[in-house]
C-alpha cells in the first residue's frame, strides 16, 4: 500500500493505493497562516485517516509520495520555496517520516499530476508526454521514456514560464511574455472580458450581466450559438496555447500534449482548433513523429495518483 497526497493551498487530500487502484480517499482544509510543522502534523494525521478508510493501518505503508506546490527539492524531500504559504527550506519529507514512521519522497505537485496522468490518464498508452493544465497559471510536467523529468535540482519543467511574447505581458515570475499569461484561464477571461467590452451585441452578454462574472465556460457557451465575438476569444487563446505546444514539441516531441484544467471539460471545441494550430507549425511532421493532444482524464485527482506513483518508482 503506498499513500499519495496532494498539499494545496486551500486543502490537502490523501488517498491508498494498492496496485494503482485508489482504495481510500480523505480530505483537510490548509491555512497559509499555519506553521509548517503544523501542518506537516495534519499531513501526517491524514495519511493515517487515509489508511484506516481503505480498511488498512499506517503500519502497512510502503511509502508516502507528496506533490507540493513550489520550488522542490525532491532528492533530500525539501519545500525549497512556496510563496503562497511563505515556506522557504521545509524539510516536509523529514518531519512527516518521523511521525509517521514511513518513507517520505516529494515532489512538485504539477509534476506529480503529470506523472498520474501519463501513468494511469490520458497518457497511459504513451512512453513519452507533456501535461499542461490550464488555470489561474499554467502548470506542467514531462515524462520521457516513462520517467518523470524533473532537471537539475528539480527545479526544471516550469512550462508556463516560457516566453512567447518578447516584453509581452507582466508575469508574477518576474519576466515578461510568460506563456501563462497568454494561454492560461486566467487570459481566457481576460480576452472575454476585452471582447465584451468592444463589443456590446456580442452574445457573451447573455451569460453574464457584468464583466466580473465572466467565468471559463462563458466563451464556449456564447460560441455554441455561433458568435463572431466568441470566436474571436477563442482563436486569440488557441493561437498563445499553440505556440507554447510548439515549442515544446520542437523540443523534446512527445507522443502526446495532455490538456487538464477546468477548460478541457470542453473537449473537442478546444481541441479541434488547437490541433488545427499546431499541426503545420511543427518543425517535423507527424508523418514521421506522430503527435496526439487529447485532453486528461484523472481531474483534480490526477495528483493523487501521480504523488503515490512517485513514491512508488523513488522506492
Amino acid at each position: 500500500m503506498i499513500i499519495g497526497i496532494d498539499l494545496g493551498g486551500m486543502s490537502v487530500k490523501a488517498a491508498c493505493f494498492q496496485g494503482g487502484t485508489l482504495t481510500g480517499k480523505v480530505r483537510a482544509e490548509t491555512n497559509a497562516a499555519d506553521a509548517p510543522e503544523k501542518t506537516a502534523h495534519s499531513i501526517a494525521e491524514l495519511c493515517v485517516a487515509a489508511a484506516r478508510a481503505a480498511g488498512h493501518e499506517l503500519s502497512e505503508a510502503a511509502a508516502i509520495g507528496i506533490g507540493s506546490p513550489g520550488v522542490i527539492d525532491s532528492e533530500r524531500g525539501v519545500v525549497v520555496n512556496w510563496s503562497n504559504f511563505g515556506w522557504k527550506n521545509v524539510p516536509l519529507a523529514q518531519i512527516i517520516s518521523g511521525e509517521t514512521g514511513v518513507p517520505v519522497f516529494v515532489t512538485n505537485d504539477a509534476n506529480a499530476a503529470a506523472l498520474g496522468e501519463a501513468t494511469y490518464g490520458a497518457g497511459k498508452g504513451y512512453k513519452d508526454s507533456i501535461f499542461l493544465t490550464l488555470g489561474t497559471g499554467i502548470g506542467g510536467g514531462i515524462i520521457l521514456s516513462g520517467r518523470l523529468f524533473e532537471g537539475g535540482k528539480s527545479a526544471g519543467a516550469e512550462l508556463g514560464h516560457t516566453v512567447i511574447v518578447q516584453d509581452g505581458e507582466q508575469c508574477t515570475c518576474g519576466r515578461r511574455g510568460c506563456l501563462e499569461r497568454y494561454a492560461s484561464t486566467t487570459a481566457l477571461l481576460r480576452y472575454t472580458r476585452e471582447e465584451m467590452a468592444k463589443n456590446r451585441a456580442s452574445l457573451l452578454w447573455k451569460y453574464v450581466k457584468t464583466p466580473e462574472e465572466v467565468n471559463g465556460m462563458t466563451v464556449f457557451s456564447a460560441l455554441k450559438e455561433g458568435d463572431a465575438g466568441a470566436r474571436r476569444v477563442l482563436d486569440t487563446f488557441v493561437a498563445a496555447l499553440g505556440e507554447g505546444i510548439v515549442n515544446f514539441a520542437n523540443i523534446f516531441r512527445p507522443q502526446a500534449f495532455l490538456i487538464g484544467g477546468g477548460v478541457s471539460a470542453e473537449g473537442e471545441t478546444l481541441l479541434a482548433p488547437l490541433r488545427d494550430y499546431v499541426m503545420p507549425r511543427l518543425y517535423v511532421s507527424t508523418d514521421y513523429a506522430p503527435l496526439e493532444i487529447v485532453c486528461a482524464k484523472l481531474g483534480n485527482d490526477a495528483g493523487l495518483y501521480g504523488a503515490a506513483e512517485y513514491a512508488s518508482q523513488r522506492m
